[in-house]
């Protein structure tokens, strides 16, 4: 019967690992100077070596060869592991044996000398899997072993593994394996099974296994049994499901030149090839890292592992999409990779996502993340934005559009056709000029005023100040933006508070200031040195609760 790939390409010596150098330096520098531990703790994702170098360990300390030269793979002992029949070499699934009476049985065993070998090695696989009673059943042996028996514990997820097991223990963290060095073993093992493969679908494998080398080498092994001595790209994307790079790099190039109905277009197409929707959306979020990363780092050797035409078409588009874009699509395409699997029209997530992407909002990133974009040459002031400004209600989006803002009815919501000017009247005086550098500073240091004011005024107060939609700075006053929200305006514009949180900024941006909160979305700061709180006053306070009804709690005002 033909072995699988995988078992048969298992490493058989230290020299054989891949990608996990500086577990096999250290093990190698124990045994030649005969410091190896009674217990290792080999710890990492799935397929990356941690049974094959457990092993490897047991064959090194019972080897029969000169020190240097362990394991050698040829004397009685080594065979006989590479076989699977040495009698003291234990190897345990604790997914399958995870009882206490499994671990008491071991601890009963543990005492006899080995039969074969030097001594005795226990490989414990997946041992998280052990019940709290196995474990503690374990401890004393684990601390205090005979001299003739190790221990070596594998598994994926150490943080489920007592503390008094991992002070027992020699921890050993297994990487992922960069897909470089997969694809290089990748090309050792086709070569040496007489078949012949191309670079790009080797790197394809590589990239698919996500650091799993055992997975990689499985997929290799499917198309070797494809069909054919070569293994081409095509025939990889197809057992993926799987697309071209160059249709990931034709659907990127409609997100970064808001071409919707080329993007529509591409997903129907793959829809009807037959194509993974799933797979597509990862790959397209692998394409939108690419180009994240060269935004932040502008450094294309980050990126040595992808093809040179794939970088280049990166660095491209990366000239082209605003970062702020860039990180909203990946969040975007992320969570739609997640909606494809319960969806009912399989491309739906993913063409809502496009579409949101091309005309929704960006994403702003919190204060202080990174610089907010320069405005616009025809902006007249300059503001910072905390937090993401919610879509406006039709009427308030129209009366913005005329440079007015819409005028709350009593629900709280805008009346229709009824707005006043956002912009000084004939007669007023004109703003005083705004403060770009406190802006900035103000900006960079919100977190830390939102804590003080939390501190200072309670949950009331800090609750409000995350309904700002828009700051304004001046040489003598700070004007906050609330959109409709009146409620967070009332509560801010309240004396106390407003004296209190206008200390607060003053200590911040190092001189005294007033504060002035206003309904919109556009903040702007009055021409007059005394304080100001426009349209802080409203016909009753019964208004006031019936519209926190309506835009809190989804109330509905019945006449």
């Amino acid at each position: 019967m033909t072995q699988a790939l995988y078992r048969r390409w298992r490493s058989q010596t230290f020299d054989e690992v891949v990608g996990q150098e500086h577990v096999i330096r250290t093990l190698r520098n124990a045994l030649r100077d005969d410091r190896v531990a009674h217990a290792y703790l080999f710890a990492g994702p799935r397929g990356t070596g941690k049974t094959s170098t457990a092993r490897i360990l047991a064959k090194a300390l019972n080897c029969n060869a000169a020190p240097e030269a362990r394991p050698c793979n040829r004397c009685p002992t080594c065979i006989a592991i590479n076989e699977g029949r040495m009698i003291d070499l234990i190897e345990i699934d604790a997914a399958s044996n995870n009882s206490v009476d499994n671990i008491r049985e071991l601890r009963d065993k543990v005492g006899f000398l080995p039969t074969e070998g030097r001594f005795k090695i226990y490989i414990i696989d997946e041992v998280h899997m052990l019940t709290n009673s196995a474990f503690n059943a374990l401890l004393k042996t684990l601390e205090e072993p005979p001299p003739h028996t190790r221990f070596v514990l594998a598994t994926t997820e150490p943080h489920k593994i007592p503390a008094t097991v991992l002070s027992r223990c020699q921890r050993f963290d297994f990487r992922r394996i960069p897909a470089v060095e997969i694809a290089e073993h990748l090309r050792h093992i086709v070569t040496a099974e007489g078949y012949e493969a191309e670079e790009e679908a080797l790197l394809a494998i590589a990239r698919s296994a996500q650091g799993c080398m055992r997975d990689a080498v499985s997929l290799l092994d499917q198309m070797l049994s494809f069909g054919g001595r070569v293994v081409t790209l095509a025939q990889v994307q197809q057992s993926l499901g799987a697309v071209t790079a160059q249709a990931v790099n034709e659907f990127v190039e409609a997100l970064a030149t808001r071409e919707i109905p080329r993007g529509l277009r591409l997903i129907q197409q793959l829809v009807l090839e037959g194509s993974s929707l799933t797979e597509f959306t990862h790959q397209v979020i692998e394409h939108l890292r690419g180009i994240l990363v060269l935004q932040m780092a502008q450094d294309p050797s980050l990126l040595r592992e992808l093809p040179a035409e794939s970088v280049q078409q990166m660095q491209a588009q990366a000239q082209r999409l605003t970062l702020e874009r860039t990180l909203y699509a990946i969040k975007r395409f992320g969570e739609a990779g997640i909606q494809l699997k319960n969806s009912y029209q399989p491309q739906l997530p993913l063409e809502l996502a496009l579409i949101e992407v091309v005309q929704g909002e960006a994403f702003v990133p919190a204060a202080g993340m990174v610089a907010a974009p320069a405005q616009p040459a025809a902006q007249p002031v300059a503001t910072a934005s905390p937090a993401a400004p919610a879509p406006l209600p039709p009427a308030t989006a129209r009366a913005a559009a005329a440079g007015e803002k819409a005028v709350p009815d009593k629900t709280g919501r805008p009346k229709p056709g009824a707005t006043k000017p956002d912009t000084p009247q004939p007669g007023e005086a004109p703003p005083p000029p705004l403060d770009k550098a406190a802006v900035q500073r103000l900006r960079s240091q919100w977190k830390s005023f939102q804590a003080q004011v939390k501190s200072q005024l309670g949950m009331k107060v800090w609750a409000a100040l995350n309904s700002v939609k828009d700051v304004a700075v001046s040489d003598h006053a700070v004007a906050f933006a609330f959109g409709n929200n009146a409620f967070a305006q009332q509560m801010l514009a309240e004396t106390e508070n407003q004296t209190k949180v206008a200390a607060i900024l003053g200590e911040l941006l190092g001189r005294p200031v007033q504060l002035e909160c206003r309904l919109g979305d556009q903040a702007r700061v009055s021409g007059s040195r005394s304080a100001v709180s426009e349209e802080s006053v409203r016909d009753d306070d019964a208004d006031q609760l019936v519209a926190y009804a309506v835009e809190q709690l989804g109330a509905l005002v019945v006449e």
